[in-house]
């Protein structure tokens, strides 16, 4: 049992771990981020020929040959394996290893195994009656990705799965953040996990809320955003649970804030008055004023009514500094990983803060006249050492949430 802790008990982040159109971990994000080259293109996972677009953030075929794979790993859904090897490292850059009693897993997705299940429907009433496998239809379930983690790591604590649409992730870091804070955990690893899939891929190609060129936030001419899969993982701890077993922190989580829009099913409010609440109680929760923060990683989603309504939410949050404040968009460099998007832009977030630069926005073409954004392009923009970031993630159903993340300091 976990000793109960004043309320305003420090978090810190002592572990990374990501899967990626760019490669599987940290180390080939990083590259592709600091480029600003996009790793969204062609790809095969399903037949697209006949969706009005043809290009996705696919993750490459792995994991690397090194990496030992378990005994279960045939029988685990992508968006399971995405997530064990992403908590595998963010879990051994941590100094940690299974099992891990008493900790918590905390998880966010929106499709974990539909891909398997999808598998299982056209092998079953497509393929000649050919029999589908169990297992598939079993990987369905959304908490797949979070079971599948705390099976691996030995992890006894609470396992929560989260899901609201595009902010399931950073939700689920929320209630990291919130458990580790209150004293119900000492040490925690939160994320998200998410495949490519048929029938997110045919959702969103009905929407005509896909670009057929890889996305591009805030620029003039775009049309759409570009679906990406992979996961992201945090090991989160109480500061003085990580500095009495002498860790070194890579970041601290200052504060988080979440809200709804309540005003449509997948159009955000055009005035993004849930998204400029969310990021309001962030920053309040972290104990500090809209001034302080030095850049935002956007939610970026490169849809022209998601890049008006977050651009309107960042002048009612930060002004008139909203003109001069970097902002960065992930998405444009591995697409939507949907709801594991949040927790791979925090990943991406605490990347910058550790490097001291945002990461340049992949993209061609001119920002849209009607933004008077300072997008980040071209090469990395230097940062304040000592400000920290803000990650904004905005679902479908008005669905936000805001994670305000600071580099780390003993001070």
């Amino acid at each position: 049992m976990a000793s109960r802790p004043a309320p305003a008990a420090r978090v810190v982040i002592t572990g990374l771990g990501a899967v990626s159109a760019a490669g599987w971990g940290q180390v080939p994000l990083w590259r592709a981020l600091r480029a600003g080259s996009t790793a969204i293109g062609s790809f095969d996972r399903f037949d697209n020929s006949r969706q009005r677009s043809h290009v996705a953030g696919q993750a490459p075929a792995g994991p690397p040959s090194e990496y030992h794979r378990p005994a279960q790993w045939a029988r685990l859904s992508y968006s399971d394996r995405f997530a064990l090897f992403a908590a595998q490292e963010a879990v051994s850059q941590a100094g940690f290893a299974a099992p891990l009693p008493g900790a918590g897993c905390y998880l966010g997705s929106s499709t974990a195994g539909l891909f398997e299940s999808e598998a299982f429907v056209r092998e079953l009433f497509l393929d000649s009656g050919r029999r589908g496998r169990l297992w598939q239809m079993a990987s369905h379930q959304l908490n797949g990705p979070g079971d599948a983690v705390a099976r691996a790591l030995g992890i006894t604590g609470p396992v929560e799965t989260h899901s609201s649409a595009c902010a399931s992730s950073a939700l689920a870091i929320e209630a990291a953040f919130r458990a580790l804070r209150d004293g119900e955990v000492d040490l925690a690893v939160a994320g998200g996990s998410d495949s490519l899939c048929a029938v997110t891929y045919s959702g969103f190609n009905a929407l005509r809320a896909v670009d057929p060129l890889p996305c591009r936030p805030f620029r003039e001419g775009r049309s759409g955003t570009s679906l990406g899969e992979g996961a992201g993982i945090l090991v989160m701890e109480r500061l003085d649970h990580a500095l009495a077993r002498g860790a070194e922190p890579l970041a601290e989580l200052l504060g988080v804030g979440s809200s709804c829009d309540a005003n449509h099913m997948t159009a955000p409010h055009p005035e993004g008055r849930g998204a400029a609440l969310a990021m309001t109680r962030a920053i309040e929760d972290a104990g500090m004023g809209p001034e302080q923060v030095g850049h935002v990683n956007s939610h970026g989603t490169g849809t022209p009514l998601n890049d008006a309504s977050e651009w309107a939410a960042l002048v009612a949050t930060f002004g008139e500094r909203a003109r001069t404040l970097p902002v960065t968009a992930t998405k444009s460099i591995v697409g939507h990983l949907l709801g594991s998007s949040g927790a791979l832009e925090a990943v991406a977030t605490v990347m910058c803060l550790r490097a001291g630069c945002a990461h340049p926005t992949a993209g061609e073409g001119d920002l849209d006249a009607t933004f008077e954004i300072d997008l980040v392009r071209s090469e990395p923009r230097a940062l304040d050492a000592c400000s920290p970031a803000i990650s904004t993630s905005l679902g479908f159903g008005g669905a936000n949430a805001a994670l305000v993340l600071g580099p780390w300091s003993a001070a």
